[in-house]
């Protein structure tokens, strides 16, 4: 990697190997806590086959680690006024019908950790876009959004919490665009 993980919007991804590495292991610590609930339900319906929780918790991850290679495969280094857009639009995309539907059914019981992870992509997908846009592996975004994705599979889907939630998104996208100075992280030090 030497390095080039950590330089705000202009960073390079380096080889798909190492960034495939860093992402799987990123979504695995970042996702597993949110979807501790849906496992522990599947661990307690898997009719006593050993590996169900295992295949479930795989299967996961598996899509998250798809959602890499998407990720690796658009990535582009790119600006402030690319970053802010992104965040924007996931700030508005937090308050859809289908982020609504995907966060409902992540939150359901479902036999298939394939189908899970398909419902949590779709529920965390605007979220998940802001780290690649604010300098794909920062620690602290990735700590940021950790959180907010944690609280949303965890915390029942209000309209107030989920609408400020939104507009914190999008008017941190507005800073992003007016001020990206002013924003820690979004470019590398000098």
């Amino acid at each position: 990697m030497n390095g080039t993980m950590d330089m705000g919007v202009s960073t390079r991804l380096g080889s798909f190997g190492s960034f495939f590495a860093l992402w799987v292991s990123m979504m695995a610590a970042m996702m597993l806590p949110g979807a501790a609930p849906a496992t522990l339900r599947r661990a307690r319906t898997g009719g006593g086959q050993g590996r169900a929780v295992p295949l479930f918790v795989g299967s996961y991850l598996a899509v998250w680690a798809l959602a890499g290679v998407a990720v690796y495969a658009v990535y582009r280094p790119h600006g402030s006024l690319a970053a802010g857009a992104v965040v924007m639009a996931a700030g508005v995309y937090e308050v859809t019908p289908l982020k609504r539907h995907f966060r409902g059914r992540c939150r359901e019981s479902v036999r298939s950790g394939w189908a899970f992870g398909l419902y949590c992509v779709g529920s965390s997908i605007g979220l998940m876009l802001t780290p690649p846009a604010l300098g794909v592996m920062s620690v602290t975004w990735m700590s940021v959004i950790a959180v907010l994705v944690l609280a949303q599979k965890l915390l029942p889907a209000k309209a107030a919490l989920d609408v400020p939630m939104a507009l914190a998104i999008v008017g941190f996208g507005l800073l992003i665009v007016i001020a990206p100075s002013s924003v820690p992280g979004l470019t590398p030090p000098m």
